[in-house]
Parts: structure tokens; sequence; C-alpha cells
């Protein structure tokens, strides 16, 4: 007879913690994502002119890239706990954590290359 896991131990407590510092991290980067973009922007927004020389600065560059990466892995760490929650076979979650590890890998690829298309229109 299998022992059933509970879906907390396949978790593990590194995916806690990870999840926690993102959850974090994205709070801090969020709130100033929107003081730069929303509060201090005419009108509320930047326009694609005001988007490129904001992103002239190497340092705002890798704070997007930053708050992208901790976005992502949050919230597939999250997608993960809710699939736990299903108590899905083994198999299951193999092919779960393979394809958001894939998806999750492409958008932030994506999201880098837009970022530094993006920098270079300059």
């Amino acid at each position: 007879m299998r022992e059933s896991l509970s879906p907390k131990r396949l978790e593990g407590s590194g995916r806690w913690l990870l999840k926690i510092l993102t959850g974090l991290l994205i709070v801090i980067f969020l709130g100033i994502h929107f003081v730069v973009n929303h509060l201090v922007a005419p009108g509320g927004l930047l326009t694609y002119a005001d988007v490129v020389a904001y992103f002239q600065n190497p340092v705002i560059v890798v704070m997007e890239i930053s708050f992208l990466v901790l976005a992502v892995v949050h919230s597939f760490l999250g997608l993960r706990s809710i699939l736990l929650d299903l108590n899905p076979s083994p198999t299951v979650l193999r092919m779960a954590n393979f394809m958001l590890v894939v998806i999750g890998t492409a958008a932030i690829i994506y999201g880098i290359w837009l970022a530094l298309t993006i920098a270079s229109r300059g």
C-alpha cells in the first residue's frame, strides 16, 4: 500500500521560502513600479517614448527584468501549490512541474527579450 504524501510535504521548505521571499520582493518592486509609472508620469501613464527613455537607465532594465522574474516564479509556485491541493498522481505532478518550468522559462525569456529590445530603441 502506497503511503499518500500530503501536499504540504511535496511543496518542501525551499519552495515555500522562495514563494514567501518572491512575494515580499514583488511588493517592493511593484511599489517602485507603480510610483514611477503611474504617480510620477503625467496623466498617470507613460507614453511609448517615455518608456523607451525610462529604459535607457541600465538599473531600470535590471529592476524591470527582476520584477518579471519574481512575478513569474511566484505565480508559478502558486499554481503548483494549487495543483498540490488537488492531490495529483506522481506522474501528473511531474508533467505539471515540467510544463510550469517550460512555460515560465518561455515567459521570462520573452520578457527579457522585450525589455532589452525597448532599451535598444533609445
